[in-house]
């Protein structure tokens, strides 16, 4: 992707189902689930930037010992920091050469940290709000009850924090912050108590005393029925991941299966993550062998090591997000890259027809990274095409008898190079907002000599195109230096018009370059009353406290068709500077669908929202624009 835009969080989750001793003797170390857990954090990187953080739970700890460790860092590489954290945690216990056994572990009176069953992991892209360890995963609500004290991590934004924060205040809380992950904490966290009380009410009743009621309360306790009675009026995606204190693990997936999320179970372990490819590789397992967390459904171990897979949550559409396919996720994983091979493939014809089908003279190439897996499924198309092609004047007889013009035919190709080249040493994802347009103009650079200048049309292939900031700034500023005779950006991902609520950072309208090519052309057209219609009407939804009832924002794109906008989206992606004619092609709604059967949420591109949630935030956006408020629709 040429502009960036921050990505999903992920989760990790590991429950060892032996005792430990077992993985010290199989494994030859007690640090078996911590390597795990690296390894799963690691091959999850592509998730987190802004900070991480890892949980570790003990089972069966007498009182009076630590059973919980926690570390969390918002270093530049959070993952590595931890780890190094942790080892630094464990020479003080274990001893200066860092060495540890079994006999050690058990015979110490402070156990080794991050030695216990069961871990949750966090892998952190925040949204909004600060970028402190208080924003990291995983959270703690505390508690000398072990069955009362909860840990939680997610992948998640919720669209209707305000209202959930009153409920809270209602039940007599007194939140320290409206945060979504605060709110989802103790929401969780107060039916988890009301119910640990009404559970022990009833053992107590049949005479057990209190000392002797956690074991009762382990195994006896409805994590599914907490959940149902905390979650149901959660509107948005949200994978949760949480540790209750005697030892009980869930995962909890959304209704409409927006966000990810994947298990698998062996006689060993229990782990969980954001990516299957991630389990597949730490685990060295099949694909066949993952399973995907039903949307609205949660996967409980129990203490005992029972798993349980319960509906939570009541049944909605699947409109698992189709971004995540097109880039957020993985490439390594065996669906998605199927599916980013044949978003390039359903580009072709667009492409043929923007370049009258002149494939001399034109040179193909992609944006790096994310963009070559879809450029790949496009080769492979036009490969076809030009095979066709050849076969087609090959039958002709007269020229049967020409060996060179037959020579000729046969050494066609579609002409490929490697345009332009993406600097890893330059990131912007770690500069802030206000200072970032300056550095995206040297994250990319070209391969000068690559094309004859003049006469070759450059078609280059991006995933998505969301602001165009780079493309305007960049890379069609430095493509123009080959002096091509045209250039076309092609996009694998449709057009991005409407903000996003359910983990994406993509919450300011004005930010996206559809959606300001639409403003131009309202205004040059004399329609600038729809958008003071459509702000009026939001402005009234808003004061009857009815957001979540339409989309307004659809009616500052229905004037025009996607070819009229992909037009004027060329216009603002070229600098004046700039010699080249260019063209901008976006993949179809159609052609996204066939792409990604399973995977249909999107509202980026549609505006279709899964939850009413969405629609608010959408006009929240619109409204926030109108104001000149360059604010986040979500925020607070």
């Amino acid at each position: 992707m040429s502009d960036f835009i921050r990505h999903e969080c992920g989760l990790a989750i590991l429950r060892l189902l032996k005792p430990p001793a077992y993985y010290q003797s199989k494994y030859g170390s007690p640090f078996y689930g911590l390597n795990k857990m690296f390894l799963l954090m690691q091959k999850q990187h592509n998730r987190g930037q802004d900070g991480a953080g890892l949980a570790n739970v003990k089972l069966n700890m007498p009182p009076g010992y630590r059973y919980i460790h926690r570390i969390r860092s918002v270093a530049p590489n959070a993952i590595q920091d931890i780890f190094d954290q942790i080892a630094t945690q464990v020479k003080s216990v274990a001893g200066q050469n860092g060495t540890a056994t079994s006999e050690q572990e058990s015979s110490s009176p402070e156990p080794l940290p991050f030695t216990g069953e069961i871990f949750l992991g966090h892998l952190r892209y925040g949204t909004f709000g600060g970028n402190t360890i208080a924003q990291c995963h995983p959270f703690l609500r505390d508690n000398n009850w072990p069955s009362r004290t909860l840990l939680l991590a997610g992948n998640f934004n919720l669209t209707n924090v305000e209202e959930l924060f009153r409920e809270l205040v209602e039940l007599g809380q007194h939140p320290r912050e409206k945060a979504d992950t605060v709110t989802v904490l103790e929401k969780i966290g107060h039916f988890l108590d009301e119910e640990v009380e009404a559970l022990y009410e009833k053992i107590k009743a049949e005479g057990f005393a209190k000392k002797f009621a956690n074991e009762r309360l382990a195994r006896d306790l409805d994590v599914a029925k907490i959940l149902r009675r905390a979650c149901k009026r959660f509107d948005g995606g949200f994978a949760i991941g949480g540790i209750i204190g005697h030892g009980d693990v869930f995962l909890l997936r959304d209704s409409n299966g927006i966000r990810p999320a994947y298990y698998y179970v062996n006689e060993e372990v229990f782990v969980a993550a954001s990516e299957r490819p991630a389990i597949q590789t730490a685990f060295d397992v099949p694909l066949s062998d993952i399973q995907e967390v039903p949307p609205g459904h949660v996967v409980v171990v129990k203490k005992d090591g029972r798993i349980l897979v319960e509906e939570v949550l009541p049944p909605a559409p699947r409109t698992s997000c189709s971004f995540e396919r097109i880039y957020f996720s993985r490439g390594s994983d065996a669906d998605i890259y199927v599916e980013r091979k044949k978003l390039g493939q359903n580009l072709m014809n667009s492409i043929l027809q923007a370049i009258d089908h002149d494939l001399e003279n034109t040179v193909f190439s992609y944006i790096p990274n994310t963009a070559e897996t879809a450029f790949l499924g496009l080769l492979q198309a036009l490969e076809d095409y030009l095979a066709e092609q050849k076969l087609k004047d090959l039958c002709n007889p007269d020229l049967l008898k020409d060996v060179d013009a037959c020579r000729k035919i046969l050494r066609r190709r579609i002409r490929v190079e490697k345009i332009v080249i993406k600097d890893v040493k330059l990131r912007t994802f770690i500069t802030p907002d206000d200072h970032r347009d300056e550095m995206v103009r040297h994250v990319y650079d070209i391969t000068y000599g690559s094309i004859r200048p003049g006469q070759d049309r450059l078609v280059v292939l991006d995933d998505s195109i969301v602001r165009g900031t780079t493309l305007r700034r960049s890379i069609v500023r430095m493509l123009d230096r080959l002096q091509p005779s045209e250039i076309i950006v092609v996009s694998s991902a449709p057009q991005i018009r409407y903000p996003d609520c359910y983990g994406i950072d993509m919450a300011k309208v004005q930010d996206f370059v559809a959606f300001r090519a639409a403003i131009e052309l309202l205004h040059e057209r004399g329609l600038w009353h729809v958008i003071h219609d459509t702000h009026v009407q939001a402005l009234e939804l808003k004061k009857q406290n009815q957001l979540t009832r339409e989309n307004l924002l659809k009616k500052i794109y229905e004037p025009f068709t996607t070819e009229e906008i992909s037009c004027k989206i060329a216009e603002l992606i070229r600098e004046r500077s700039v010699k080249a004619p260019v063209k901008v092609i976006y993949q179809t709604i159609e052609g996204l669908h066939d792409a990604c059967p399973n995977h249909r949420g999107d509202w980026y591109f549609t505006g279709n929202y899964p939850t009413p949630g969405g629609n608010a935030v959408a006009n929240k956006a619109f409204l926030n624009f109108m104001a000149g408020q360059n604010v986040r629709a979500y925020a607070f």
